[in-house]
């Protein structure tokens, strides 16, 4: 029994014992928390007055509770110093009212001057008024009325200022500044201005670190109501409207958004989507891009648009649309690719070539034309449509391998038509045919209109001639020659015809065979010409059996001299006797 209880009271011991180790790592624990957070909270908030060359108070003035200080007054809150002429130092709230020459500055990257300031301890906050002057790292802001919360490290404006950013500089009413992003935002009558560029907006945000411009629109009232208007963007040769647009004040590049547009003197962008970059020249458009020359009168439309202004190359494609004015009626053509390249550029001898490729499609009401590719080169006028091409002009139909357009400015000066070619005219009738079909044929034009027309080699026509005092058809004419030119009036009438040598005959309208009403190569594409202007981006091909046959052009003998093998029978050695 004695035993058990004092093993009894041995184990009791050392629990109470235990108890009191935990209690005190406990206390120990919660001492130290405490001396933290007493730490923590007895960090030192006060304002301290290093130096001025007087002090007094004055109980029964206006400011009672403040110490008076004079003559090279220096404070001191939290690693940053204030300096001034006088001030008002109210050490119960932690604050200072300070007046002339005021000098604020915080580390070695942000000082203030004004002429007189406020300075809250508690709530960190800088109230510069008149004349001030905010530095911070290469930013200077001008203004004449500023707070500075440092708590919250951002400076605001709202009596108009200035921020000068090297060469670069921006004026607004209000604007923000913050100095842990260096980020800027600027609102009502913004004006930037930079060595390339002029930007009138109403709310801009700026990046001081790598000078980015962000420009939105403008607010504007219509009929008592707001809304967003562009903002507008002025440099030398161009001016800019955007609703939403990045550009770069160093490098002079630029991304627009929110249907922006570009006036370039007499050339105009528009596109959901603008990049410029004036150090590489690249120029890039995307969703419903629309460009217009009014100099040349001619216009692209476009899904995607690229252009390098430096080297002159560029494209266009998803819907693309190429449309000239310059004439009565407009010309529309489509393609699923429009390229252009330019050649010697900045030179006098600079010319450009125009790739439009493939499925290409034009029409104006009085022309129409389709082919696989065509290329235009500006250095000799000319337009060569490639692969299957057709041509219409009103009632008459010109098809061959390749077609040649050799343009005067914005008229047709001449036309050649290389390999199979032919040519048909639908008589008013819409039943019989005048036609054509020779190795090549040549057109030539006198302001728009033809007036003479060459069918050269292997030439076989089809031609109705009319009655003139009742316009009915006297027959069919079917002619064999070499060689077939004909003459044209203004009005595009038949005035002569002339052959070397020709082979031919006449049929009456009722004694016609079948098989020379229509020449062996006839062919009429009605159902692929274009109807109208949205028509062009319909695509129809020839239907099977009807594509143009490929010949093959014999090449010329070429003489070869094959090496000698043997000796010649003057060279064989005499037989021995």
């Amino acid at each position: 029994m004695t035993s058990r209880n004092s093993n009894r009271g041995l184990n009791i011991g050392h629990r109470v014992i235990l108890t009191m180790i935990l209690c005190l790592f406990v206390l120990a624990v919660l001492n130290a928390t405490g001396r933290k957070d007493r730490k923590k909270k007895t960090q030192d908030e006060r304002v301290y007055l290093l130096h001025s060359d007087e002090l007094k108070y004055d109980l029964y003035g206006p400011n009672p509770s403040a110490q008076i200080v004079k003559g090279n007054v220096a404070f001191r809150h939290k690693g940053a110093f204030l300096n001034c002429d006088s001030a008002y130092f109210y050490q119960a709230s932690n604050s200072v009212r300070a007046f002339g020459h005021v000098r604020f500055r915080q580390g070695d990257t942000l000082s203030l001057v004004c002429d007189r300031a406020w300075y809250d301890g508690q709530a960190q906050m800088l109230e510069a008024r008149r004349n001030v002057v905010l530095k911070h790292r290469g930013q200077t802001l001008y203004t004449d009325s500023l707070n500075y919360d440092r708590l919250y490290e951002y400076a605001y404006f709202f009596n108009g200022g200035r921020l000068i950013d090297g060469k670069n500089k921006l004026s607004s009413d209000w604007g923000e500044y913050h100095t842990n992003t260096r980020m800027a935002r600027f609102n009502l009558d913004v004006q930037l201005q930079t060595p390339e560029n002029r930007v009138s907006t109403d709310t801009l945000y700026y990046d001081t670190r790598n000078s980015r411009a962000h420009v939105v629109g403008q607010y504007t009232t219509d009929k008592g109501r707001g809304k967003v208007g562009p903002s507008i963007i002025r440099n030398k040769n161009s001016t800019i409207t955007t609703t939403d647009a990045f550009f770069n004040t160093k490098k002079d590049e630029a991304e627009m958004y929110g249907r922006s547009t570009i006036v370039d003197e007499e050339k105009t962008i528009t596109a959901d989507t603008l990049f410029y970059n004036s150090e590489t020249g690249q120029n890039r458009g995307f969703g419903n891009v629309i460009y217009i020359d009014n100099k040349n009168k001619n216009m692209l439309t476009c899904g995607e648009a690229e252009y390098n202004e430096k080297t002159g190359r560029g494209y266009a494609t998803k819907k693309a649309l190429a449309i000239d004015f310059s004439q009565k009626d407009s010309l529309y053509m489509h393609a699923d690719t429009l390229r252009v390249e330019t050649f010697n550029i900045n030179t006098d001898s600079v010319f450009r070539k125009v790739h439009c490729y493939a499925k290409v499609r034009a029409y104006r009401a009085d022309l129409q034309a389709v082919c696989d590719s065509l290329v235009f080169n500006s250095k000799d006028s000319c337009m060569t449509m490639y692969k299957d091409p057709i041509v219409w002009n009103v009632g008459r139909q010109l098809l061959g391998e390749e077609i040649k357009v050799y343009m005067n400015d914005s008229t047709v000066r001449e036309a050649h038509v290389l390999g199979q070619a032919l040519s048909v005219e639908m008589l008013p009738d819409s039943t019989h045919y005048n036609q054509i079909s020779s190795r090549n044929m040549y057109a030539y034009f006198v302001d728009g209109n033809i007036r003479r027309s060459d069918a050269v080699r292997n030439v076989q026509a089809i031609y109705y001639p009319i009655d003139d005092k009742d316009s009915t058809l006297i027959g069919l004419n079917y002619t064999e020659t070499d060689t077939m030119r004909m003459y044209m009036s203004p009005e595009r009438r038949l005035e002569r015809i002339w052959m070397p040598k020709a082979e031919g005959t006449l049929y009456p309208m009722t004694q016609i065979p079948p098989t020379r009403f229509k020449l062996e190569n006839f062919a009429w594409f009605d159902y692929i010409r274009p109807v109208d202007k949205d028509d062009v981006f319909n695509w129809r091909g020839k239907t099977q059996g009807t594509e143009m046959k490929k010949i093959v052009r014999h090449e010329a003998p070429l003489q070869r001299i094959t090496a000698q093998t043997e000796a010649s029978p003057a060279e064989e050695p005499k037989k021995e006797e």
